[in-house]
């Protein structure tokens, strides 16, 4: 059993969700492993988006990229004197959907949630709340925001503390049990 806490961190598109997370892994006194799932493929804005999180990060955290196989990763990495920092869900999630592949998404997705409650020390997850907009348009994109919510509440069921961010501050929408 997990001898750590885990703790999902939701938030919009700059809601200071990644600089909260990144407070409560410093925060934690435990070694941190940060896994990133952004790849920029040749994208200048998201590779500027990567380079801000890469200098904001401390020089002695390990860095991970995991842009598909994050269960396999989170094996390897978790351990009991660890925080590992994942940033972001919906990135790897993005990189699923992309694989064209529906049913990787649903086997990775559960993958994760059943994974949770097994992996030692402290575990953070950051990612996109999407469940707060319109419904988009095309079917690719509602079939993303409807990963991503089911994602969120699996996860959200599974984590001892949930935050919502919302302009760089906490609200918390689950607390951990005292």
């Amino acid at each position: 059993m997990n001898d750590g806490k885990s703790l999902l961190v939701l938030g919009g598109v700059r809601s200071g969700k990644s600089r909260l997370a990144e407070q409560r892994a410093q925060a934690s006194g435990r070694e941190v492993v940060y896994i990133a799932t952004a790849t920029d493929r040749g994208d200048a804005e998201m590779r500027a988006r990567i380079e801000a999180h890469r200098v904001r990060r401390p020089a002695h955290w390990t860095t991970v990229e995991a842009p598909l196989r994050l269960v396999d990763t989170l094996q390897t990495q978790c351990a009991p004197h660890r925080c590992v920092l994942v940033d972001c869900l919906t990135l790897w999630l993005t990189h699923l959907l992309c694989a064209d592949d529906a049913a990787l998404v649903a086997v990775q997705c559960d993958a994760l949630v059943q994974a949770l409650p097994h992996l030692p020390g402290d575990l953070i997850l950051v990612s996109n709340e999407t469940g707060l907009g319109v419904v988009p348009l095309g079917a690719l994109s509602r079939r993303f925001v409807d990963a991503a919510g089911e994602l969120h509440q699996r996860l959200a069921a599974r984590c001892d503390e949930v935050l919502l961010a919302v302009a760089g501050l906490p609200l918390t929408l689950k607390a951990p049990a005292p």
